[in-house]
């Protein structure tokens, strides 16, 4: 019986005897990345980025309510009635910490629970590219790190922002929605700011940090006109600026920025974001070849006066290429990343090409470098009965 008809058929299953805080420690038994809640369903869990559900009843859409108003804060639960989501991360004793996404849908709450690493991860135990170790090495400009939900965008930041914190002496402010990894002062001071706990809004956050000798502000999402507009002029002024941006690539978040502002203004947005943009990254994160776990897949656009060039010109299209031919300045597109993944197995040939933004390019590629080894082969073969 599938997962889905598992959902459905309730008859006979045993009703949910766990707490929200059970719940949590089964989701560390289960090694599942996520727990959600939804009414009318028995708890759900993401293992191995599948959902599986949970052998019990339904829940209600009143103890999911009880079950999370024991985790809000006044502010959290005004914030939620108000606007009808509210997201926070909270720490739990033989847990560890979690990031919270509530919401309303068809009048009932559902929520989604993330389970973060413990700690702060390397870029060796993230599986990312070692070009990515530039990061931590840029004194001004703007860097961006995009995907979609649950692609690893704020694991990834925190690991920049540690290994700053490890090599330097800077001042970071950071500006998160909810705050998921907890920085401890190093060689730099560190002060994270949580939406609806120490500020209203990210742009109210920007603007505030820029008056506290920052070095290195992190923003934790580029959500609307103002905060893009506002992170540029910090970039422009000699700040270090990270952010994120849900967006499929490097070329489409250059496209989202830009597009975020009136016509009338976007040539000079694109003339601002030429000398800022330092570094534009987009990951995804794919089932590995065993099923055991995920391993990111990562495009890389590092600024070159070609890119500049580009993108102040608005020849997006363009810059794929460049990106294509960046190897020696640490860069890849995504079908690159692929196929470096499927060559060394750590993915299978179907989940390659099922995550390819131009999955018939894949195929050519993967076609063309086997009849190049092909050939190798032969004429290496051919050399040896020579001699």
């Amino acid at each position: 019986m599938s997962d889905c008809a598992k959902i459905m058929n309730l008859s006979a299953r045993p009703p949910m005897p766990l707490s929200i805080t059970g719940l949590f420690r089964e989701t560390m038994k289960r090694n599942a990345s996520d727990l959600h809640l939804n009414a009318g369903m028995p708890p759900v869990f993401r293992i191995k980025g599948q959902l599986h559900p949970m052998e019990c009843n339904s829940c209600t859409h009143e103890e999911i309510k009880d079950m999370l108003y024991s985790l809000l804060t006044p502010r959290h639960k005004d914030v939620l009635e108000e606007k009808k989501s509210v997201d926070f991360a909270l720490s739990v004793n033989d847990v560890g910490r979690l990031r919270v996404a509530a919401y309303y849908q068809k009048g009932a709450i559902s929520v989604a629970f993330r389970l973060l690493m413990d700690g702060i991860p390397t870029f060796s135990s993230l599986n990312l590219p070692d070009s990515l170790s530039r990061l931590s090495n840029f004194r001004d400009g703007l860097v961006l790190v995009t995907g979609v939900t649950g692609s690893g965008k704020s694991t990834t930041l925190a690991t920049v922002i540690d290994d700053i914190n490890s090599t330097s002496r800077l001042n970071i402010i950071t500006i998160e929605d909810p705050i998921e990894y907890i920085h401890q002062n190093n060689k730099c001071i560190i002060n994270q700011r949580e939406l609806y706990t120490d500020v209203d809004s990210f742009v109210d956050a920007l603007r505030d940090s820029l008056r506290a000798d920052p070095d290195v502000i992190l923003v934790g999402e580029m959500r609307d006109t103002d905060t893009i507009r506002t992170a540029i002029m910090a970039a422009e002024t000699g700040h270090l600026v990270f952010s994120t941006l849900h967006s499929r690539d490097c070329i489409s978040s250059i496209n989202r920025m830009v597009g975020a502002f009136p016509a009338n203004e976007q040539g000079q947005i694109r003339q601002q974001l030429s000398s800022v943009l330092r570094a534009v990254i987009s990951q995804r994160l794919l089932p590995n070849a065993s099923e055991t776990g995920r391993v990111p897949a990562v495009e890389i656009m590092f600024r070159t006066p070609g890119i500049c060039n580009l993108i102040r010109h608005g020849k997006d299209d363009m810059i794929y290429s460049s990106i294509e031919t960046g190897k020696n300045e640490g860069m890849q597109t995504m079908e690159q990343s692929l196929i470096k993944l499927i060559d060394e197995g750590r993915i299978t040939l179907e989940m390659g090409i099922a995550s390819a933004k131009n999955p018939d390019l894949l195929k050519q590629r993967l076609s063309t470098r086997r009849i190049l080894s092909e050939e190798l082969s032969w004429e290496n073969n051919k050399k040896r009965l020579m001699y």
